[in-house]
């Protein structure tokens, strides 16, 4: 049986342009120290699976769970200006306990 076709928005990503920098915060080294967990800023249009698939191939880890938040861009002003910050999209992932990321 044939699977069905997913109709995915946005372009075909390729692997490398899944991830577009880590997130590096107190909050996001702490998750990493204590539960295992990475911070990434990805493409808008990266779906959980094509996360998850970049991150084993381009660390080379085994990736448990992948979380995923958007963040709408905040409206600001400068001087007689208005202007608006990006969206971004964010993902957690946990890795296997005996995994562990260096962004030293």
């Amino acid at each position: 049986m044939a699977k069905a076709q997913v109709d995915r928005k946005g372009p075909d990503l390729d692997i490398t342009q899944v991830i577009l920098r880590p997130i590096v915060t107190e909050k996001s080294t702490e998750l990493a120290e204590s539960r295992n967990q990475y911070t990434f800023e990805v493409h808008p249009y990266a779906d959980k699976a094509l996360i998850r698939r970049a991150v084993e191939e381009l660390f080379g880890v085994r990736v448990v769970r992948v979380r995923v938040l958007k963040r709408p861009g905040k409206q600001r002003r400068t001087r007689f200006r208005r202007g608006r910050t990006r969206d971004q999209k964010k993902a957690i992932v946990t890795l296997h306990p005996e995994d562990r990321l260096s962004f030293a």
